[in-house]
């Protein structure tokens, strides 16, 4: 494989971990650990801010979602991928909006989902719509983009098959890569990779009993990203850093630190 490839070129062939940031400094430490690629995490940046993720009353709006997605690009010299989760608005046009706002703010890519929020999945022709407005848009910026079609299906117990004919319904209109959540076992992953008719994407790390990257190539599985994961690791050992605190007074956390100096040197200071 070319050893500088552009990120639509990760997906062609091999099996590539793209892992998901939340701001500036979590994208700068990815990126000194030698990823190619970097994706955002909409929960992890909504938790940055102190806000919920996929609660309609409380979420963050597209607005700061995409200005932390241009500090995360600026931040880091490798490309990033934004999650840009339903699109910010059901009609095709929103969608494409939230695209071009996308590209705009530094983006090579993001995916679309067809998750209403609210347990229930979007009709399937208007998801179709949805992803080729999206297509649409990206191809009119002029600048490479790698549009990725989800279908939260298993999440929502709409089962593998409507997965199946989804996925391939957004591939057809324009995604070049299929994403279902959800898919973590052997079985049901070999059963995507068999039935899609384009990459598949698959998230880790939501249970901390994952298969490894070589038995998700194996598989053939084309990309593999940890979502919110990172973020909500973290938030855990502060949680208990907090509690130690609070309740025994005492200071062992601090023993598993990333020394002052080092942040210095990663981060430019």
């Amino acid at each position: 494989m070319d050893p500088n490839p552009s990120f639509a070129d990760l997906h062609r062939q091999g099996c590539f971990l793209l892992p998901n940031a939340w701001d500036a400094g979590s994208a700068r430490v990815l990126a000194a650990a030698g990823f190619p690629a970097l994706a955002t995490t909409s929960a992890g940046i909504a938790f940055s801010h102190g806000r919920p993720d996929h609660v309609a009353r409380d979420r963050l709006a597209r607005g700061p979602m995409l200005e932390r997605v241009r500090e995360i690009v600026a931040a880091v010299d490798v490309p990033v991928s934004a999650d840009l989760e339903d699109g910010y608005g059901s009609a095709p046009e929103d969608v494409a909006e939230t695209i071009s706002l996308a590209v705009v703010a530094g983006a090579v890519g993001g995916n679309i989902e067809d998750f209403t929020g609210d347990g229930e999945l979007l009709d399937r022709g208007l998801a179709v719509d949805r992803i080729r407005a999206a297509r649409a848009a990206a191809d009119a910026a002029g600048t490479p983009f790698v549009l990725v079609g989800r279908t939260d299906g298993l999440l929502t117990g709409a089962g593998l098959a409507e997965c199946v004919r989804r996925a391939n319904a957004y591939l057809a209109a324009g995604a070049d890569c299929a994403f279902v959540p959800g898919a973590a076992d052997r079985a049901t992953i070999a059963a995507l990779v068999g039935e899609l008719d384009g990459p598949l994407n698959v998230v880790m790390g939501l249970t901390g009993a994952d298969l490894s990257m070589a038995e998700l190539a194996e598989l053939g599985v084309r990309r593999v990203t940890v979502g919110g994961s990172l973020a909500r690791a973290l938030y855990g050992r502060l949680r208990e850093a907090a509690v130690e605190l609070r309740e025994r007074g005492t200071f062992g956390y601090a023993a598993e630190q990333i020394g002052h100096a080092d942040l210095n040197a990663l981060f430019g200071g």
